[in-house]
């Protein structure tokens, strides 16, 4: 057994530490029956919620179906792992920073719901009490505490697909920390939280365009040059996808937990809900057969990975927009946010940037597209009270387009600068690349111990010729 390091003592001490903490928590009653809680929304938003986790080993899925063979693992893993870091992390101090008593619009108080205090026991308002500004919800405060954890989940899993294949496993981990804690938490805060400033200026994300995707996306661009290229991407040489079945099974494992994603997000069993489970189906339908069918149309053959990816596009873009915009318009949404990912993915090839498997021209700007598609079509008659001026398409006047913008320009700039100088930190406390002989050995090897192996071949015997099952590891792994 190699000697033991401090740094990796480090996590297994962070985590005994919170746990030992956990242990001085005073104990506090569950909020029982509430005249303001209606069933009907709890059992919705329980199964959303459900929903919402189930995109996570999709995506990984889906991920790990399109890089090296001998990356699947190390990669699956990373997507997965932040169920864990971010499941504690959130109850600790990430719904707190969150959705806690406001600092100024830009941040929760930690102390707020620090280790989740007065979050199971507490009234169903989000806000400063009973305010102007508060959301009275129907459901449980701690219900939707647990909804809002499944997306902080999420988020930095989307992240791995810029990173694969290069970047170390620890270093991983360590970010999903510090941009849970420094980027995702004041996003979701200034978006969703009622004294969120970008929620004061009217801004509109239904479900994270901004908080999720765009945020993601910006982190997986920062992400991308700060590990610089792969040695397989500076000499050009074409990976293919390790199973694409695995694509097709993330793709249709993500597809159904968006339902809970969008939906859910109306925080109850309502038409804006129905409306909103509408929208994310055409949109990802739309936007699979428009990525697919562009391709076909330059000269290419119809992909499998094109209509996934196409798909996902879709339901990165209507996100921001699925409960303020109509079934119609959510086709032109999919269709048209597939179309200009086409491009950036065309264009990013062409450049010296290498993301890996196109997180920045699917998730980031598939979600700028659908946060600015929505100032364009949000409409009062899908009932959403929250949409109090239309969209320029819809109402012409650009008024609340203009301050979509100003939105997405603030969330970029903020997502990127702060993921990059988080890249940058977490390099100078450890390496945060794999040695170029980790890199060509596999990170499934290198950082798990572990390895991916498709299957048998069936060869003939040296005994009679008789058939046998042969593993085919050294061919996988060539």
């Amino acid at each position: 057994m190699s000697k033991v390091t401090a740094k990796q003592i480090a996590p297994f001490l962070v985590l005994a530490a919170i746990a030992i903490g956990a242990l001085f928590v005073k104990p506090e009653a569950i909020l029982g029956t509430h005249p303001q809680f209606n069933s009907a929304d709890m059992a919705w938003i329980l199964v959303a919620t459900a929903l919402v986790f189930l995109m996570t080993p999709g995506l990984a899925f889906f991920y790990g179906g399109m890089v090296h063979r001998k990356n699947v693992i190390s990669t699956m893993i990373k997507s997965f792992v932040a169920a864990g870091v971010v499941g504690v992390l959130w109850i600790v101090v990430g719904y707190s920073l969150a959705f806690g008593k406001s600092i100024g619009g830009f941040i929760g108080d930690p102390s707020t719901h620090l280790f989740f205090k007065g979050v199971l026991s507490g009234e169903p308002i989000l806000g400063p009490g009973a305010g102007a500004t508060a959301i009275k919800l129907t459901i449980p405060l701690g219900l939707f505490a647990l909804f809002q954890m499944m997306f902080a989940v999420i988020t930095p899993g989307l992240v791995v697909g810029a990173v694969a294949e290069r970047i170390r496993f620890t270093a991983y981990i360590l970010f999903t920390v510090l941009f849970s804690l420094l980027v995702y938490a004041p996003l979701a805060h200034w978006s969703w939280s009622p004294e969120g400033f970008l929620f004061k200026m009217g801004v509109l994300d239904f479900a994270g365009g901004t908080v999720v995707h765009i945020s993601a996306g910006c982190a997986a661009l920062a992400g991308a040059l700060v590990l610089k290229r792969r040695k397989v991407h500076r000499e050009h040489q074409e990976i293919p996808p390790a199973n694409v079945p695995y694509v097709l099974i993330g793709t249709g494992l993500l597809w159904f937990g968006w339902f809970g994603f969008n939906a859910g997000s109306a925080l109850g069993a309502n038409t804006v809900s129905m409306s909103a489970f509408a929208t994310t189906n055409t949109a990802a339908a739309a936007a699979g057969l428009s990525w697919m069918f562009f391709d076909v149309a330059r000269g290419k053959k119809p992909s499998v990975l094109g209509f996934c990816i196409g798909a996902v596009v879709g339901l990165v873009a209507i996100t921001p927009a699925a409960g303020f915009v109509t079934v119609p318009h959510s086709i032109f949404i999919g269709a048209i946010a597939a179309i200009i990912s086409n491009f950036a993915v065309y264009y990013k090839q062409k450049s010296s940037l290498d993301d890996t498997l196109d997180v920045f021209p699917c998730h980031g700007i598939g979600g700028m597209v659908g946060m600015l598609l929505t100032g364009l079509f949000a409409t009062t008659a899908i009932g959403n009270t929250s949409v109090t001026d239309e969209g320029w398409f819809i109402s012409g006047n650009a008024k609340f387009f203009l301050v979509q913008l100003k939105a997405l320009a603030i969330v970029v700039s903020y997502s990127f600068i702060v993921s990059f100088l988080i890249f940058k930190f977490i390099n100078l406390i450890i390496p945060i690349r794999v040695t170029e002989e980790e890199e060509a050995s596999g990170l499934d090897a290198t950082q798990h111990n572990e390895k991916y192996l498709q299957g048998t071949l069936i060869v003939p015997g040296p005994v009679n010729g008789k058939l046998q099952e042969t593993t085919i590891e050294a061919e996988l792994y060539k």
